[in-house]
């Protein structure tokens, strides 16, 4: 296998397909560790809310889900 192949592979655990270049693969408890329960939602927002949160994504280096997810916490530790 070349450098530029691309091999798809099926996770032992989720059954979701992976992509890996060149060499090595899936392997178990390899990746980023989950941090909790993945639920999709549409939130309908005012441009100048999305635009404070896509400001403080940059400014962070953070994900838009990092940034409502630190706000939502945030609220409820109060």
């Amino acid at each position: 296998m070349s450098d530029k192949e691309i091999k798809v592979s099926v996770s032992n655990k989720d059954g979701q397909l992976g992509f890996s270049f060149s060499r090595g693969g899936l392997r178990e408890g390899a990746g980023r560790k989950g941090i909790g329960v993945t639920k999709k939602v549409s939130l309908t927002l005012t441009e100048e809310l999305w635009d404070k949160i896509e400001k403080q994504s940059a400014e962070h280096q953070q994900s838009r889900s990092e940034v409502i997810r630190n706000m939502i916490e945030y609220f409820y530790s109060q």
